[in-house]
């Protein structure tokens, strides 16, 4: 009857909808080909004040939690508030359950009253204390929040070295460095033979009054090193660029082939003037550093020559000692708040062979910050393991790399020249480097000096969109004392959107030399993309993994077995436990501890949420770019997997670590898709 009806007529209400898009149409727009059966339309529904409330406004993965700001002031009359208050019991109270057990008494700032605080105590949750599992004393006592498991006659034991983290920042090493006392004679010396600028003398008043600019601040802020600061008449391979001081986004030079230094030199040489030091800074370690053979196999100067020339053409590089195999092992990237060490064993129980901590500042790190120092801890699992630091200036790099060395257990140490966040970007660190090679070049040569460990560079491939630079640092890096690089095929500005340039990536790795490593970074979602990596090029030694590993950490089970792996979400959810663990063992199994392991929860949820089940898709594997329709899954817990709303988050958090506290909000930390901001060039 439809086929008689007048051309202008409207189609009958009950006229069937147009015709669904083919699965590679679908595809071609980026849209995940999820099979029709599992479709639905988005749900129109008033969300209820408290429910947005508990989401932090209900948005989803842009949910903001807005609020009156506090000041400083109030927070600290809070925080003292809270202190006082029965809520908070002393630690050394909680521990033994003895109130005399506090070496400050009456005056300790916490509350001593062990009946209060247990009948305002919430709840045990479900399960058993972690610490109790490992068949030790748990340490948080009456805070812990599975304290009705607790065994009284478990006698204390001492706990093992294959289950302590380590890598902990000693009270003594935060004093030293709280001072400004701890010593860098390795740093120190090898900055003083390549002719850099030490900025560390101004921390003590030690700086040269006749030329005060010939120093930089520790931190780095508002001031930059130039070319004139390097003293080595090295002649530049051809690939070397240009340094570009300017940072507001001029033109780049990118095969720039100038010498840095205007006058010929057959010899590379450098010349260090040697003055005595009578400043009290114990970090210039000249005068007693006579007879101290630096890292480059070289004597240092003693207190009583004036000058010293070194040909530094002859000097053997500890470079032929620094050995990391990377290929072909699976190497979980370093992920900022995500990547913590709950995070990196689980994946390690799912096969990951490297692992590498969060980026962590140098200048914080040298300030003996606690919080940058945990970035550092590792668990014994992790077998192969890296930490990854990021600083703007050769004598910082280099101090902090003398200090993760004398003070922790690490494989290699990895500098992060690629991070494209707007802080630290604006402190002349990472990706910004891209735009100072010869920065790059005194960074490498500095660190690689002063450590035996491998030391890796991370990069992206430009700064500025189609202004691509890596590959003309990728043939000098490993001269420079790198052992390997990761190239990130994304520029800064593109941050983390359109698909990663892998084309560039393997014109990069035929350019570097055999011995260097170059690790792929971009987009892998699955272990055809793994294997297609690996084969199209024979110059990439191993992919790195960082998002897909966030969406779907069982990635690197599907590598190693070759396989699609259809998870259900039953065994999601086992993975979902296993972190809690995890978490409750490494932040604690008290209050304090519980809410921390949900927030990572959650920020690791709202990637989770973005993983589409095979068993759904008309097309096999999911590509990172698709963008989800709205579908149901094949059972309530996975429909709920898949929402992107913070109150599901919220919910699966609660089937693990019980009911939220009163008031709690949560918005997720990470924006990655900000491509066309002014601030990004």
């Amino acid at each position: 009857m439809a086929a008689t009806a007048p051309a202008t007529d409207p189609p009958p209400p009950d006229a069937s909808p147009a015709v669904r898009p083919t699965p590679e149409e679908l595809v071609s727009r980026a849209v995940a080909p999820v099979k029709p059966a599992f479709l639905r339309p988005p749900p129109v529904r008033e969300v209820p004040k408290e429910e947005k409330a508990a989401a932090g406004g209900g948005a989803g993965a842009g949910a903001v939690v807005t609020g009156e700001k506090k000041s400083k002031r109030q927070l600290r009359r809070e925080r003292q508030q809270e202190k006082k208050s029965t809520s908070h019991l002393c630690i050394e109270v909680g521990k033994s359950g003895n109130v005399d057990s506090c070496k400050y008494g009456t005056s300790c700032r916490f509350s001593h009253d062990i009946n209060a605080y247990l009948d305002q105590k919430p709840a045990d949750l479900e399960g058993t204390c972690p610490f109790t599992t490992l068949g030790q004393l748990c340490s948080y006592g009456l805070t812990c929040r599975f304290l009705s498991t607790h065994k009284d006659n478990l006698a204390l034991q001492n706990r093992s070295e294959g289950n302590h983290e380590r890598n902990p920042l000693s009270k003594d090493t935060q004093k030293l460095l709280w001072k400004n006392k701890y010593k860098f004679p390795k740093a120190n010396a090898q900055i003083k033979l390549l002719g850099l600028k030490d900025g560390n003398k101004n921390k003590t008043n030690t700086a040269n009054d006749d030329n005060p600019d010939e120093t930089c601040e520790l931190n780095g802020n508002d001031i930059t090193t130039s070319l004139s600061s390097i003293h080595v008449n090295a002649e530049p391979g051809p690939t070397l660029c240009k340094e570009i001081e300017d940072s507001e986004g001029e033109s780049l030079v990118v095969n720039s082939v100038q010498s840095v230094d205007p006058r010929p030199s057959k010899k590379a040489k450098v010349e260090v003037d040697e003055t005595k030091n009578n400043g009290t800074d114990v970090h210039d370690n000249e005068a007693e550093s006579e007879g101290v053979k630096l890292s480059n196999g070289l004597k240092g100067p003693s207190s009583n020559q004036s000058s010293c020339r070194v040909d530094l053409i002859t000097a053997p590089h500890l470079r032929e000692k620094k050995i990391i195999d990377f290929r072909e092992k699976l190497y979980l990237a370093p992920l900022t708040t995500v990547g913590n060490l709950p995070f990196r064993r689980l994946c390690k129980t799912l096969g990951a062979d490297i692992t590498c901590g969060e980026m962590a500042m140098c200048t914080n790190l040298l300030q003996g910050q606690a919080s940058d120092w945990a970035l550092l801890r590792r668990h014994p699992s992790e077998d192969l393991f890296g930490v990854q630091i990021c600083g703007p200036y050769p004598d910082t790099v280099a101090r902090t790399v003398e200090l993760v060395d004398n003070e922790c257990s690490v494989d290699f140490i990895d500098i992060n020249m690629g991070c494209p966040i707007d802080i630290v970007v604006n402190k002349g660190a990472g990706s910004s480097l891209l735009t100072k090679p010869m920065r790059i070049k005194s960074i490498v040569q500095a660190a690689s000096a002063v450590t035996d460990k491998p030391l890796t560079v991370k990069v992206r491939t430009a700064f500025f969109e189609g202004r691509n630079r890596a590959d003309s640092i990728v043939s000098d890096i490993y001269d420079w004392g790198a052992s390997a690089i990761t190239i990130h095929g994304r520029s800064r500005q593109q941050r983390y959107s359109k698909l990663a340039d892998w084309d560039y990536i393997y014109q990069c790795a035929q350019k570097a030399p055999d011995n260097l490593h170059v690790i792929g970074n971009g987009d892998v979602f699955s272990f055809t993309d793994w294997n297609k990596h690996v084969s199209d090029c024979s110059k990439i030694s191993t992919c790195m993994i960082a998002r897909g590993a966030l969406i779907k950490p069982w990635l690197f089970t599907e590598i190693k077995e070759q396989r699609h792996w259809d998870i259900t979400s039953g065994e999601r959810l086992n993975i979902l436990k296993d972190f809690v663990r995890f978490g409750l063992e490494h932040w604690g199994s008290d209050s304090k501890g519980v809410e921390t392991t949900r927030h990572f929860l959650l920020e690791w949820l709202s990637y989770t949420c973005r993983y589409i089940p095979v068993g759904l898709l008309d097309v096999i594997p999911q590509r990172l770019n698709w963008r989800p329709p709205s579908y149901c899954g094949r059972d309530d817990l996975e429909t709920m997997m898949a929402s992107d709303s913070a109150a599901d988050w919220i919910r699966i958090s609660e089937m693990l670590l019980g009911k939220v506290p009163e008031g709690f909000t949560f918005a997720p930390k990470h924006k990655s898709n900000a491509y066309d901001r002014a601030e990004n060039g």
